[in-house]
């Protein structure tokens, strides 16, 4: 087989160069690997053995590769030596001075034909490319920690990169055994881009006293599928790699408010509590495993108040439904009876404004979240509000409980928990697609492969509904009056006429949820206004 680059210079024995010169011996390339510390390159080049001669102890790799790869992995005693090579990664340091003065160096020492990357996970390409006298030859060539099992790569032109250095550095990937996915210079690429919703989305919620870490990671577990929750994964990510990084992108895009940090993360930083390697962070570690406290006991209930449902609940029918299979006396009159247990169910508002809205009792009011379809979610969530009676709070538990699914009580909060984090999610997502950063397809395959998502986020939003995911957003934006919270042109005007967000002509996604009726209220102030712009318009011109 024709292998793209014959011979590749790795310039840093870190867990990345690594990783990036383990795949690329297994390519059948010759790898030479340099490190100004020569021990790091022999601990290096030992390590990588070690894990050939495991994979051949497991059947995955015959003597005969193992010997083959061991013979093209070799150490560089001085830069002199990439003369030899047609490609050149570096992954060393995060900082621009220092990529910048290695680039220089390396492009007096190489041929000009020889490729040169950067693996950096946040610097701007084009930014490292303008300290050299050819920038058509350099590219970004970002890779996950660890390399090996982490089966995506960025490939990211700088404004002056050739384009056919980037097909050459995609088919190099995949022959490598990597999906490479290219990106626009932009911060954070898409990986790290596409990543901001989840982490600071579920701290700003926690800040707000919506609930506990631990909560809010068993909702977004058993809701929507994620292996690990946000709180789980920044303990494993450790604080001082990502509270930075969310620092980084945030300011990077001139404190745009989609990525703002939390003060949570920053103070934990500057106090230590790092994560799981500190054995210390969102959760306590006993030996490497997290200390988990025991959910809140089901309360027990002598008698069930009745129950109604607010006219206007999202998937109403359906919340009719379990009710009815719970055993609840159920009131079907215009409003509740003065003992009736008061269910809504709204998508983006907090339980107090709808209970003003519709004037009904706050005391007696909960909310329930019917943004996942009831048979599909492992778990329920219910909201109380300031006024909530505690008598009413523990028969809304013990009711949902009665069938044995686990319900998480939180604390009023415009979107619950889903649906915020979803919903922000989401919106990045599409606000990386209105910017042309990436296509859509590369964008759920980064997602997917880079984050470990149970969906791309594209393909989540259509899951949800994308009219859904929009409604959400107003209404957030609504109660919260933050900026936060807008959503993205491509996500509004698909969300608007019912389109998928994958860009598939014809898709016609709301179809498929227009059994979710809309909350109304202020969601549709938000629709309205938007269509009304547009016929205002329309009729001033002169078309």
């Amino acid at each position: 087989m024709h292998i793209e680059f014959n011979c590749v210079g790795v310039v840093g024995a870190g867990a990345m160069g690594r990783g990036i010169a383990q795949i690329a011996a297994q390519a059948g390339s010759r790898v030479l690997l340099f490190d100004n510390s020569p021990t790091a390159c022999e601990k290096a080049i030992a390590a990588v053995h070690e894990q050939w001669d495991k994979l051949a102890a497991k059947g995955r790799l015959t003597p005969e590769q193992v010997q083959a790869n061991k013979s093209h992995l070799q150490i560089a005693a001085a830069l002199d030596e990439f003369k030899a090579c047609d490609l050149v990664i570096e992954a060393i340091v995060e900082r621009l001075d220092v990529k910048q003065a290695l680039f220089k160096d390396l492009e007096s020492r190489v041929d000009d034909t020889v490729v040169l990357v950067t693996n950096t996970s946040s610097l701007s390409v084009t930014a490292i490319a303008a300290a050299l006298r050819l920038p058509g030859r350099f590219a970004g060539y970002h890779f996950f920690n660890p390399v090996p099992l982490m089966k995506v790569v960025e490939v990211i032109a700088g404004l002056k990169t050739a384009p056919e250095v980037c097909a050459r550095l995609s088919r190099y990937a995949q022959q490598m055994g990597h999906q490479a996915v290219t990106a626009q210079d932009t911060p954070g690429f898409i990986v790290n881009h596409a990543g901001r919703g989840y982490g600071t989305e579920a701290l700003r919620l926690v800040s707000e006293g919506v609930c506990d870490f631990a909560t809010a990671d068993r909702i977004l577990k058993d809701q929507v599928g994620f292996r690990l929750g946000p709180f789980e994964l920044l303990d494993l990510t450790a604080l001082d790699v990502s509270h930075p990084v969310m620092e980084s992108i945030y300011r990077q895009y001139y404190d745009e408010p989609r990525y703002r940090p939390s003060v949570i993360t920053a103070q934990r930083l500057a106090g230590g509590v790092l994560g799981k390697k500190t054995g210390d962070g969102f959760y306590a570690y006993d030996e490497g495993r997290a200390r988990l406290a025991p959910e809140p006991p089901v309360p027990e209930v002598e008698s069930m108040p009745p129950v109604w449902v607010s006219t206007r609940a999202a998937r109403r029918s359906e919340l009719l439904q379990l009710l009815k299979n719970l055993g609840a006396r159920i009131e079907t009159g215009a409003s509740p009876s003065a003992q009736a247990l008061t269910i809504v169910a709204p998508l983006g508002f907090d339980v107090t404004t709808v209970a003003v809205v519709e004037r009904l009792d706050p005391a007696r009011t909960l909310g329930i979240d019917m943004l996942v379809d009831d048979q599909a979610t492992k778990r329920r969530v219910i909201a109380t509000n300031p006024a909530t009676r505690t008598d009413m709070r523990a028969a809304a538990h013990a009711l949902f409980a009665r069938d044995g699914k686990p319900v998480s009580v939180i604390r009023d909060s415009g979107g619950f928990v889903t649906q915020r984090v979803v919903a922000t999610i989401v919106n990045i997502a599409c606000d990386i697609c209105q910017q042309g950063i990436c296509s859509p397809r590369d964008l759920e395959t980064a997602v997917t492969l880079g984050l470990g998502y149970p969906l791309g986020p594209l393909a989540m939003g259509d899951r949800f509904g994308p009219a859904n995911v929009l409604e959400v957003l107003f209404n957030m934006q609504t109660v919260y009056g933050d900026p936060r919270y807008r959503p993205s042109p491509w996500l509004r005007r698909r969300g608007a006429i019912g389109l998928s967000l994958m860009p598939v002509a014809a898709n016609w996604a709301m179809g498929n949820n227009s059994k979710l009726p809309s909350y109304g209220s202020v969601a549709n102030i938000g629709l309205a206004g938007f269509t009304l712009l547009v016929v205002i318009l329309l009729s001033r011109s002169n078309v």
